[in-house]
């Protein structure tokens, strides 16, 4: 037990790790490495909430109940700097605006250093997943790609709630690694070498959670949405296999997990949005009364066009896309959706 200790006290005090975005789910990132790491640099975009950080101890944002041990933060609004003195970079910026964020980052930047991605989503202006990105755009290497996925809500993590992380590596010794610094009390971490499948889950399952919302402000109960879900897995399951065809076990928790608490939680953002799109709400009235990102609304249509390539039969996706882009009627296209399922 002392080796132990001992270990991870060389490994946090040898490695330099820097998230970027100041959400609620880097924020809630960040109080969980701040169990283990000496020193975490964390990227804000606004100086105003850095100063403020400073000044009460708190993201003026987002979880505002979590305070912060100023000693182990190196808080800046220097992209560049951040980045270039890193080891470890973790990104936990909303798909939609990642390519703006990073796109004037010189390439060699990202050189010899770990990227994981907590980005739920996919990067628009490319219709790539995030590790595809920055394979494709900023040519870092497949093996020092990683993904940060659940089942976990930033809202839980805030509230030290016993919580599940499955970090994913095609060099799985890296993911290893970044849970050594993310186990804690309250944080159990799992590793695994899927890159694709279980970041094209998280891609999946918030827009399954839209689905959800709609249907449960439409009047559809519990039992429809365990029918829902049911059939989400399968939908999942038939998409990652037609995009990267491996052995694995979509029952698990990074996958079939994920996607029920997405689903079901009060916290899901991704519910929310669905749940305010079936009681009439239009998207950027939805958007706005929300003040937070909802990766399904982005990703839906995303995951339509790849679709083009596979042709995998995805009937929630394209309702949710018909309802979202197509301006379809919610109340018809679940009614739709209803008899496809079984």
């Amino acid at each position: 037990m002392r080796s132990s200790r001992l270990e991870k006290q060389n490994m946090t005090n040898g490695k330099r790790i820097a998230v970027i975005g100041s959400g609620s789910w880097a924020t809630a990132i960040v109080k969980i490495l701040c169990n283990n790491a000496n020193k975490v640099s964390w990227y804000f975009r606004n100086q105003s909430d850095i100063e403020h950080m400073t000044k009460h101890g708190h993201n003026p944002r987002y979880l505002s109940s979590v305070q912060f041990d100023l000693n182990k933060l190196h808080l800046s609004s220097n992209l560049l700097e951040t980045l270039t003195n890193a080891d470890v970079i973790i990104l936990s910026v909303p798909s939609a605006f990642i390519n703006n964020t990073i796109k004037d980052i010189p390439a060699d930047v990202f050189k010899d250093k770990t990227v994981f991605s907590a980005i739920k989503g996919i990067v628009p202006e490319y219709n790539l997943i995030v590790g595809e990105y920055l394979n494709t755009v900023f040519q870092v290497p497949l093996d020092n790609i990683g993904v940060i996925t659940g089942p976990c809500h930033a809202e839980e993590v805030a509230l030290e709630k016993l919580s599940y992380l499955t970090l994913a590596s095609r060099d799985i010794a890296k993911a290893d690694e970044l849970c050594e610094y993310m186990r804690c009390r309250y944080i159990k971490c799992s590793s695994s070498d899927d890159i694709y499948g279980t970041e094209l889950s998280a891609v999946l399952k918030n827009v399954v959670a839209v689905a959800g919302g709609i249907c449960h402000s439409l009047g559809y109960g519990d039992n429809f949405l365990s029918v829902l879900v049911s059939n989400a897995i399968q939908e999942i399951d038939r998409f990652v296999a037609a995009v990267h065809p491996i052995d694995r076990d979509t029952k698990a928790s990074a996958y079939l997990g994920d996607l029920i608490v997405t689903a079901y939680s009060q916290f899901s953002r991704n519910r929310m949005f669905g749940a305010m799109l079936g009681k009439g709400y239009g998207v950027k009235q939805a958007q706005l009364e929300m003040n937070m990102i909802a990766e399904g609304y982005y990703a839906v249509k995303c995951v339509v066009e790849i679709n083009k390539k596979y042709n995998v039969n995805m009937p929630i996706t394209n309702a949710v896309n018909n309802i979202i882009y197509n301006h379809k009627d919610a109340k018809r296209e679940m009614e739709m959706l209803a008899d496809q399922l079984s």
